[in-house]
């Protein structure tokens, strides 16, 4: 393409999943409600945590977090495209979309990051009981969440960068209603190769590694539970697992055969599977958890009876 003929993009449209007013119109109430529903669900699980002493132990401690970052990872995307449709625009400034670039890999890298620091949790709480304490010691945990944070901002600004350098040419139409990585990708007027090799090695390692780790571990948990010598207790293990196992098959179900491919073949299915994850995964993985977890459901009625009683009180 003629160098004359290319102008530097100051702005992208992001034209969402649906082309007609009446679909825009129930998506709209589709990503609200399931937005608010996100944010409400996550305060709960991260309030009744925090309040209730019995639930101050690793594996709640994790959850808290992972929590925080559902909360950010869809607060880096949906309220955008709340607030473009409210005002009948498309349009997000190019230091906007490379900004949601930039937190998007960084929450989603960390979402992968956690649940595989829950699994080894898991792992140790199973197949090694008695040393759980010793093993899962508090500055443990947060040095575990520290290392997540600090290789998922910088894996975020590797590809931040690499996006930057790239020129984007007068169509800058985006058929998604965020800026996800891949669909960009396709708009630039550069060889995106260096970009498509790093998304596919260091972004597939990033995502890999997690995911192997989580094999792992539930591989180790599977061997020892055949170990026990009765059914209930075969079913207590487990039960333990179940919502973790839940939210991982549906987080990286999606991922999987969202990312692991050249982003020249993004489709339209990969955004629908794209919005799957980034707002329906989110909302859910608090009902998950809570209505799976008698902990957490014993913390969370403590909660809400606590705050309708002093409501009472104090009316």
């Amino acid at each position: 393409m003629d160098k004359k003929n290319q102008t530097s993009a100051t702005e992208f449209l992001l034209l969402g999943l649906a082309g007609q007013s009446k679909q825009e119109e129930v998506v709209f109430g589709l990503f609200l409600g399931m937005y608010m529903v996100t944010i409400s669900g996550n305060l709960l699980i991260i309030l009744a945590i925090s309040c209730d002493p019995h639930l101050h132990t690793p594996m709640y401690f994790f959850l808290a977090n992972l929590s925080s970052v559902d909360i950010c990872f869809s607060s880096v995307t949906v309220p955008k495209a709340l607030v473009n449709h409210i005002l009948g625009s498309k349009s997000i400034s190019y230091s906007e979309c490379m900004t949601q670039i930039y937190f998007f890999i960084t929450f989603i890298n960390m979402d992968g990051f956690l649940l595989s620091v829950m699994a080894y949790d898991r792992y140790v709480a199973i197949c090694h009981p008695l040393h759980y304490t010793l093993m899962m010691r508090p500055r443990l945990c947060v040095l575990l969440v520290a290392i997540s944070w600090i290789i998922t901002n910088l894996h975020a600004l590797l590809h931040t960068l690499l996006m930057v350098r790239l020129t984007f040419c007068s169509h800058n139409a985006v058929q998604h209603f965020f800026c996800d990585p891949y669909p960009i990708l396709k708009l630039s007027c550069s060889d995106t190769f260096i970009n498509d090799i790093t998304a596919f090695t260091v972004g597939g390692l990033t995502s890999i590694t997690p995911f192997t780790c989580i094999t792992v571990s539930y591989a180790y948990i599977l061997s020892n539970v055949l170990k026990f010598p009765s059914i209930q207790g075969i079913r207590k293990a487990l039960s333990t697992c179940g919502s973790h196992l839940t939210v991982v098959c549906l987080f990286y179900g999606a991922i999987l055969g969202v990312y692991m491919h050249p982003s020249s073949t993004y489709s339209v299915q990969d955004t629908v599977a794209t919005a799957f994850f980034t707002v329906v995964t989110p909302m859910v993985n608090p009902f998950i958890y809570s209505l799976r977890n008698h902990d957490v459901k014993g913390a969370l009625r403590k909660l809400i009876l606590r705050r309708f009683i002093s409501s009472k009180f104090y009316s």
